[in-house]
């Protein structure tokens, strides 16, 4: 533990040390002071010797990626390191260049282990063939080059002075230097954020590559000696190394796998590799000698050359089938769950309906799903998609084609001797719960719809469109069913539609009107509120009651368009009649959807002043089912009601989902009894009159007015008044009516008639 509190210090300490050692060295050698070339010697071994115990240090503190990475780089040090400690004994000995095959033996496998650590940097290609691309790309840029260098300097030398390999060959070590910066260039592309350690060995591999090429060229013309103030480069390139050892990676760098698409690569990282070539085309010209001849490490080079790029060519050619093959299964199949896609199963469908093929189309989709992504997360939700799928195919096999069309839909594609209605019930067996999935609340059942393909079917999209009306239909039976699609159906459908279509003009063109029904007060007979209760004057159909579009308009989101302009009629007409009356108020029934609105509070306000209604003048209606949500949100704009005077009532109460701790969080001021209730109480039926009885103690507890609502007879208003409920609607006080008529009847009611 102490040794890695320590460590960051030492490595600061260290590098001070190094940088004091190159700083030192370069004002020697340009001093021009004696021992020049003892200086630069030990400069380059101890600097070498310091970057590869940096590396092994911090390779100690980094996850295997990074732990294989610096450690090749400790190896590349300590080779720098052994290569000029051999070099400087043997240059001690009397060879003033020695360029022998132990000290080229040493600086080749540095350049081998460096290039091994730029593959194993995070940013490099995992697989065998990107990692292989790579290198061939740094050795096309290296191969390329050689001509280049060959004019540049071999240009003016003579042939016979050439005859040294170590003349003809030295163009080596700087290519091998741009090869290794090429392909550190091509790792440190756009699919991370640039890692400053790859800045730094970058700088070193150029510097490097650098001295290399002066060092060459100087040899060439037999104007180097050892000590020369270009030595100072290659200690100062392994200062770089070390100093690259104190920059952590990026926090996204942390070795696994990318989730995303990389981004795609710039044009000239693909066409790196490609434009040194021309260059050296040009070269190969130039280089002829007099009597026509290309020399011999010229020839090589352009021949290995074109060998490396047709091999390069040939892992593009397999790269690009790969792609190919990557791109089909994109296209043609679900990501999430690996079934055909909605493309393949209608390729399939056009092809077997093209055919003449008697089919059936059974499409599925999950009961409640949207539940679980809501309540466990979406990533729960897609476990659970790869699951039910894999069920589905494991019981479809060989009998069909299932798909994943998008979502929680999917279809399957039969044809005979498999009976459909068969295939749905063992689909749907297939996704009851195993024994212990009951609990876990995760489990959605399937409502199915079957098509089959018949006279009336003029394409494809004519059998899905079966399919999907049987499907709606199997979930209006109760969801878990199947159903299949008949004339009956598929009429009912087209009815729906154009039902639909005409609603949408319903609001625009003035056919929706408003009747109103008193609620009165039990004990007087008195008139205190009515309930505004929207009509759609169909210009064909006639006069249709809330029951029959109402649902329509919640399904399609054209209930928020009604919903506010049934508020801004009801408050307009509350207003006329409490001219006349003014304690009478007006009670609107507000959709689920609109509670979800941000712009609640803001709407019923408007419509307030518009009309000029106090607020305390307006009951907002909510059922059970629209306030289990009880979201923060959602009560928090209903206090913000409250706060404005406008009242609460929970509409239906005892049919949805009645709760003693949604009544402690919604600021209710009233609660209506349902009519299923009411009825009953005609027929002295105990248990009714219990349970009315029992909802309007618990509305007491809760300082709530109770309204009873369906009150039809003598009996149920006798009952009801017995009980404690102070408010009744419904037939026996009077049915809904224009507001011409209810003004008629702001007077008290005989309720004892």
């Amino acid at each position: 533990m102490t040794a890695r509190v320590r460590s960051p210090l030492a490595g600061r300490v260290g590098l001070v040390a190094a940088a004091f050692v190159v700083l030192g060295e370069a004002g020697w050698l340009l001093a021009g002071l004696p021992r020049a070339a003892l200086v630069s010697d030990l400069g380059a071994v101890a600097v070498a010797s310091w970057a590869a115990l940096a590396c092994t240090g911090v390779a100690r503190r980094h996850p295997a990626p990074l732990r294989r990475f610096w450690v090749l780089l400790a190896v590349t040090m300590t080779l720098a390191a052994l290569g000029r400690t051999v070099w400087t004994v043997e240059r001690l000995g009397g060879d003033a260049l020695p360029h022998t095959p132990l000290v080229g033996g040493l600086f080749t496998a540095g350049i081998v282990t460096g290039t091994a650590a730029l593959l194993c940097s995070l940013a490099a290609p995992r697989s065998v063939v990107g990692q292989a691309r790579t290198v061939l790309d740094g050795v096309i840029v290296a191969l390329a080059l050689i001509p280049i260098g060959w004019v540049v300097v071999f240009r003016d030398i003579a042939a016979a002075d050439l005859a040294d390999p170590l003349r003809t060959f030295g163009l080596l070590y700087p290519m091998f230097d741009l090869m290794q910066l090429t392909i550190l260039v091509a790792v440190s592309g756009p699919t991370r954020p640039m890692w400053r350690a790859l800045t730094l060995i970058g700088a070193s591999l150029a510097i490097r590559a650098a001295a290399d090429a002066v060092y060459v060229s100087l040899v060439a013309h037999d104007s180097y000696a050892a000590g020369h103030p270009i030595d100072v480069c290659w200690p100062l390139s392994y200062l770089l190394i070390g100093a690259a050892t104190g920059h952590p990676p990026p926090a996204d760098c942390d070795g696994e796998e990318e989730t995303i698409e990389p981004p795609l690569p710039p044009w000239w990282r693909v066409a790196l590799p490609y434009l040194p070539v021309g260059g050296a085309i040009v070269a190969v010209v130039l280089a002829r000698r007099p009597t026509g001849q290309t020399p011999h490490l010229i020839f090589v080079a352009m021949m290995v050359l074109l060998g490396v790029l047709a091999l390069r060519q040939g892992l593009a050619a397999n790269e690009n089938l790969r792609l190919v093959a990557r791109l089909r299964r994109l296209a043609y199949s679900d990501q999430l769950t690996g079934l055909p896609n909605r493309l393949t199963f209608t390729r399939r469908l056009r092809r077997a309906l093209r055919d003449g093929r008697p089919v059936a189309v059974l499409l599925l989709d999950l009961d409640g799903f949207k539940q679980v992504n809501d309540r466990f997360g979406h990533a729960a939700g897609d476990r659970l998609l790869t699951t039910i799928a894999e069920r589905m195919h494991d019981t479809v096999g060989g009998d069909g084609m299932i798909a994943r069309l998008g979502g929680d839909e999917f279809a399957v594609l039969v044809g005979p001797p498999v009976p459909p209605e068969r295939l749905a019930e063992r689909l749907l067996a297939a996704l009851e719960p195993l024994p212990g999935e009951e609990d876990l609340g995760v489990h959605p059942s399937a409502s199915i719809g079957i098509a089959e393909y018949g006279p009336q079917h003029t394409s494809h999209t004519d059998l899905l469109r079966d399919a999907d009306i049987a499907m709606y239909a199997a979930k209006a039976a109760g969801k878990s069913a199947y159903r299949v699609c008949t004339p009956r159906l598929r009429e009912s459908a087209v009815s729906r539609a154009e039902l639909i279509a005409d609603l949408r003009r319903a609001v625009d063109e003035g056919q929706l009107l408003i009747e109103f029904q008193p609620i009165v007060d039990l004990a007087t007979g008195t008139v205190k509120s009515a309930e505004a209760l929207v009509r759609w004057r169909h210009p064909r159909l006639g006069v249709l009651p809330p029951a029959r579009f109402l649902p329509l308009a919640e399904e399609t989101g054209l209930i928020l368009a009604i919903d506010r302009w049934v508020l801004g009629q009801a408050c307009r007409a509350a207003a006329t009649w409490r001219q006349r009356a003014p304690e009478v108020t007006v009670a609107v029934n507000i959709a689920a959807a609109h509670l979800r609105r941000p712009d609640l509070v803001a709407t019923v306000t408007e419509a307030l002043e518009a009309a000029g209604l106090p607020p305390d003048a307006l009951t907002l209606e909510l059922t059970e089912s629209a306030l289990i949500d009880g979201s923060e949100t959602v009560l928090e704009r209903l206090a913000q009601l409250r706060e404005l005077g406008v009242r609460i009532a929970i509409d239906d109460f005892g049919t949805g989902y009645s709760s003693l701790s949604y009544l402690h969080r919604i600021p209710a001021t009233e609660l209506k009894i349902d009519r299923s209730f009411v009825a009953r109480l005609d027929a002295e039926d105990s248990r009714a009159y219990a349970t009315v009885e029992m909802v309007n103690r618990l509305a007491g507890a809760f300082d709530l007015m109770v309204v009873a609502e369906g009150v039809e007879t003598g009996a149920q208003h006798a009952a009801v008044a017995a009980i404690g409920c102070v408010q009744g609607q419904g037939w026996r006080y009077g049915r809904p009516t224009a507001l011409p008529d209810l003004l008629a009847t702001l007077t008290p009611i005989d309720v004892a008639r």
